[in-house]
C-alpha cells in the first residue's frame, strides 16, 4: 500500500493534466482495498484507475483511491469457448495481447484502447463494430458503504452505448476489482465491418485473416489516426458518436450530401463525431496548450500545459458549433470532474 499526500496527478491522468491530490492511496489488492476503505469510511475518496477516461479541472480535494490490483488468469474453459478474468489495475492493451497469445478470440476489436480493465464495464468500451458487452461475463465489485462483495452479471450492468450502471444508478457505489470475459478457442466470429480494417488486410494482402490480423490492423488504424498518450497528453474520443432519428438523418443528407452514418435499427443511425468537428473546421484548430487532434477531430489534446478548464472550454466551443451548424448535441465520453 503507498501513502502520499499533497502530489500531483499528472503521471495519473492521460491528458497530463497537473492537479495536486489531498492525499493519495494505492492498493495492490482486495483486502488492501478493504482495509483502506474501513479507514475512509467516513471520509469522501475519488477513485482513480488508469486515468484514461478522464479530464481533471481542478485540484482533488479528497483521498484519491488508486486500484492497482493486478493479475489474470484463466477460470474455465471447453473445447470452445473459455473464461478468463483480469484484475481491475491491468493494463487493458496488455491483456488483450495476453488473450491473443494464447489464441482467444473477442477482444482483438478492443486492441490499444487506453485505460485498465476495472474502468471497462464502467464506460462499456467499444471500438470498431465490437462493445465490451459482447463479451462480458462477469465483474466483481467491492460496494464502499458496506464492504460487500457483489458479482454482476451482464444484465445487471444496464450496458448501453458506452453507458453502464455503474456511470448511472450506481455511480460512485462501488469499486469494481475484477472482470470476466466469455471468449472464443475455435471458429472466431471476425469483425471486419468497419472499411479500415478491410483496407489494411487487402493492403497486406492477407485473405484469410485471424484475430491477431485483425489487431494488428486496429492497433495501425489507431496509431495512423491517435496520437500516444506518452507523447501528447489526450484520453482518446473525447465525445460520443451522436445517434440520432433516421428522418433528421435523412434531412441532413439533403444539405451534406457527403456525411456518413451507421444504423442502430429501422429508426436510428449513428452519426461520427469526428466527421461533424471536421465537416465544421475544426481538426488541427487550438486554443495555446488545448486543440484538436490534426489527424482525428474526436481527440482533444494538450499541447503542454493546458488545463483541464482549458481543454473543458474548448469541448464546449465545438458543442457550440456542431449544434449551430448540424442541430445535433454532442455528449462528452470522458468523464469529467
Amino acid at each position: 500500500m503507498q501513502v502520499s499526500e499533497n502530489i500531483s496527478l499528472k503521471n495519473y491522468n492521460t491528458f497530463g493534466i497537473d492537479v495536486n491530490a489531498k492525499k493519495f492511496i494505492s492498493v495492490s489488492s482486495s483486502e488492501e482495498l478493504r482495509k483502506v476503505l474501513q479507514q475512509t469510511y467516513a471520509t469522501e475518496i475519488f477513485i482513480l484507475g488508469g486515468g484514461s477516461n478522464m479530464l481533471l479541472t481542478r485540484d482533488i480535494n479528497k483521498t484519491v483511491l488508486h486500484i492497482g490490483l493486478t493479475g489474470r488468469q484463466i477460470i474455465s474453459e471447453t473445447e470452445n469457448e473459455v473464461v478468463v478474468e483480469a484484475n481491475a489495475g491491468e493494463n487493458w492493451h496488455q491483456f488483450v495481447l495476453w488473450t491473443l497469445d494464447h489464441d482467444f478470440g473477442g477482444l482483438e476489436n478492443l486492441s490499444l484502447i487506453p485505460g485498465n480493465v476495472g474502468t471497462a464495464p464502467i464506460q462499456n468500451i467499444g471500438a470498431y463494430g465490437v462493445e465490451l458487452k459482447d463479451v462480458f461475463e462477469s465483474c466483481t465489485a467491492i460496494r464502499i458503504q458496506t464492504l460487500e462483495e457483489i458479482n454482476f452479471k451482464p444484465e445487471d450492468c444496464e450496458f448501453g452505448y458506452r453507458n453502464s450502471v455503474f456511470k448511472q444508478r450506481l455511480k460512485g457505489e462501488y469499486i469494481i476489482t475484477s472482470v470476466r470475459f466469455r471468449l472464443s478457442k475455435t471458429q472466431h466470429k471476425l469483425h471486419t465491418g468497419y472499411g479500415a480494417i478491410n483496407d489494411w488486410l487487402i493492403r497486406e494482402k492477407i485473405t484469410k485473416p485471424g484475430i491477431k490480423d485483425i489487431s494488428n490492423a486496429v492497433i495501425a488504424i489507431r496509431q495512423s489516426k491517435l496520437p500516444d498518450p506518452r507523447v501528447l497528453g489526450n484520453s482518446g474520443s473525447f465525445f460520443k458518436n451522436p445517434v440520432i432519428r433516421r428522418e433528421e438523418y435523412l434531412k441532413l443528407q439533403e444539405k451534406f450530401p457527403g456525411i456518413p452514418s451507421y444504423p442502430i435499427d429501422e429508426n436510428l443511425v449513428k452519426v461520427p463525431a469526428g466527421w461533424l468537428i471536421d465537416k465544421a473546421g475544426l481538426k488541427g484548430y487550438r486554443r495555446g496548450d488545448a486543440g484538436v487532434h490534426q489527424n482525428q477531430a474526436l481527440v482533444l489534446v494538450n499541447y503542454g500545459e493546458a488545463t483541464g478548464e482549458e481543454l473543458l472550454d474548448l469541448s464546449y466551443e465545438i458543442k457550440n458549433q456542431i449544434y449551430s451548424e448540424f442541430g445535433i448535441k454532442l455528449e462528452a465520453e470522458v468523464n469529467i470532474f
